[in-house]
């Protein structure tokens, strides 16, 4: 990237939305690029590796490219090459392994740091950057033991091992259930009094069988107090257990980077909510825009993939208005 290079529109994050963004600008003839910290949608590429979507394939395809999975619910693997293929289709201006450092507003333009001591200018920003590398911590003790692990890859290490679940979200569940079987003892730790509604449906009866038949053991109304090396400590409704333990997954869920968007400018609410307007996904600061599940905060729950692709349209349509008056 040479110095002075000046974009009408810079991406941050080449997921699934900041794709989708890169796809309008170019519909729009805006000069943008997609600068990335990983690689290609990094967020999905984190994924367990036998994860499968809870949207079927055609709501989550991006740029009309059509996205044809061999199941009714498309598996990591598929969505990995498939949004390669949109990437490829539309030979979209993605950096990968090149991450923001600062954006600081130098007169009507954002001069753009990135970790490989690239400097280009901007007049708009998009954030859309995700929230999965940023774990849920419970801040208990023994938390940062190597047995603890905040992602999920695949089962296969933990076969005959003791393994503790704590969630009971559809991350939870999916780990919960593949631990189990290839042989893992595994309990699940539960806050709340069941497992929660949102449970993937052709997922929930399984989870619940084997909690039933006592397969999966099942702490409700209960949470980890304490990590140790071969155990864990539990409050329960009865009081303390202590559990033999060699794995700790804790699926607690994931949120937006808000060190980030503080050194962007971008205020959050008392809710840890970004603030930005609703109509047009501009923020607080004049020119940065968000788009994607960064904008739900903390509430992680509220965008997905698709829910979110409409977002593209709108911050890039604001965008291309805004250009356009500016040299009229």
């Amino acid at each position: 990237m040479a110095d002075r290079k000046i974009y009408d529109v810079l991406i941050i994050g080449a997921g699934p939305i900041g794709l989708a963004c890169g796809i309008e600008a170019s519909h729009n003839s805006l000069d943008y690029v997609i600068l990335e910290k990983g690689c290609l949608v990094n967020s999905i590429f984190n994924y367990p590796t036998n994860m499968t979507f809870f949207s079927t394939s055609e709501r989550i395809e991006v740029g009309n490219v059509p996205f044809v999975s061999h199941g009714d619910k498309p598996s990591r693997r598929e969505a990995l090459e498939y949004y390669r293929r949109v990437n490829s289709f539309y030979k979209l201006n993605v950096n990968t392994y090149e991450k923001v450092i600062s954006a600081e507003k130098e007169n009507n333009l954002f001069k753009v740091t990135s970790d490989r001591n690239n400097i280009c200018f901007t007049e708009s920003i998009i954030v859309a950057t995700g929230y999965y590398d940023n774990p849920n911590l419970l801040e208990i003790p023994g938390e940062n033991l190597l047995k603890v692990k905040h992602y999920f890859d695949e089962p296969h290490p933990y076969a005959y091992h003791k393994t503790a679940v704590i969630g009971a979200g559809n991350s939870a569940v999916d780990v919960a259930l593949e631990l189990f079987r290839v042989g893992a003892e595994v309990s699940m730790i539960v806050r709340e009094n069941e497992i929660k509604p949102s449970i993937k449906y052709w997922v929930k009866p399984d989870i619940e069988n084997r909690i039933k038949e006592g397969s999966i053991k099942s702490f409700f109304n209960s949470e980890v107090v304490e990590i140790l090396e071969k155990s864990i400590l539990i409050r329960t409704g009865e009081g303390l257990v202590s559990l033999e333990n060699d794995f700790v997954f804790s699926m607690t869920g994931y949120h937006p980077d808000y060190s980030f968007l503080k050194k962007l400018g971008i205020k959050t609410d008392d809710d840890s909510n970004p603030v930005f307007d609703k109509s047009t996904f501009e923020s607080d600061v004049k020119g940065i825009y968000l788009a994607g599940v960064v904008c739900g905060g903390k509430n992680t729950d509220r965008y997905f993939i698709e829910n979110s692709i409409e977002h593209s349209r709108i911050v890039i349509r604001n965008i291309s208005d805004k250009i356009q008056k500016n040299r009229s």
